[in-house]
């Protein structure tokens, strides 16, 4: 029983050392709790979301950003070499630019999904994810959230194809590659291409704004994400 006991003292002291160093390293945990800090995260998520994809839905918002800009899969840059070899560049051209302004015209119409997913999404360890790397945030709304928002943007996506015509642009193509003799003919799916490349640029941008937030000081515009990443600072 003395031994159990003793053995327990220098167990509680040792924990008490440790808990006294990480408070130390990190004063901040003492007086902001877990709920504080998924509400800084969710405050730097929609930050990425209104700063960031907004400039998504402009006109060239994806086209003319190259971090972002969709390219053709891998199965269409045949398509796109064979219209080239046979003077028609133009409508090459033309199918790109469409499927940039689907993805433009889709993330306007469905940033409320992104709003939404933030404000709903529930952080199963708040604190690691904020001691985490520069886009630790970002990358866990990405695994959380990407299969339910696919489906939710999939139909937004192929709406989008019809209002900006990239599907008549696509069929033209598309025709006039497989009448070309002697090549296999392609039918891809560009919807679901499309989807996919549209949340990557979608996530691409807001881990840019979680980065900004947790490296620039004067990007931390209100109380709470300085309070909960000043906490990260010190890490």
């Amino acid at each position: 029983m003395k031994k159990f006991l003793l053995l327990l003292t220098v167990f509680s002291l040792s924990s008490c050392a440790e808990l006294q160093q990480i408070a130390t390293q990190y004063p901040g945990l003492g007086t902001i709790g877990t709920v504080d800090i998924a509400g800084g995260l969710k405050e730097a998520l929609d930050n990425g979301i209104a700063k960031q994809v907004s400039k998504l839905t402009a006109t060239d918002g994806f086209y003319k950003n190259a971090a972002v800009k969709i390219l053709l899969p891998e199965e269409l840059r045949k398509v796109d070499s064979g219209l080239r070899k046979i003077g028609l560049s133009s409508l090459a051209d033309e199918g790109l630019k469409v499927l940039n302004r689907a993805a433009e015209d889709a993330v306007k119409e469905s940033t409320p999904i992104f709003v939404s997913a933030v404000k709903n999404m529930s952080f199963t360890d708040a604190k690691t994810i904020l001691l985490g790397n520069n886009t630790a945030a970002t990358s866990y709304l990405q695994n959380s959230t990407n299969t339910a928002l696919y489906a939710k943007f999939n139909p937004v996506i192929k709406n989008s194809f019809s209002k900006v015509g990239a599907d008549q642009v696509w069929a033209n193509i598309i025709n006039k590659y497989n009448s070309i003799p002697l090549v296999s003919k392609v039918n891809p799916d560009l919807t679901d291409y499309v989807t996919n490349q549209a949340l990557i640029g979608v996530f691409k941008m807001i881990a840019v704004e979680e980065q900004n937030i947790r490296t620039n000081i004067s990007a931390r515009t209100s109380p709470l994400l300085q309070s909960v990443f000043a906490m990260q600072d010190k890490k």
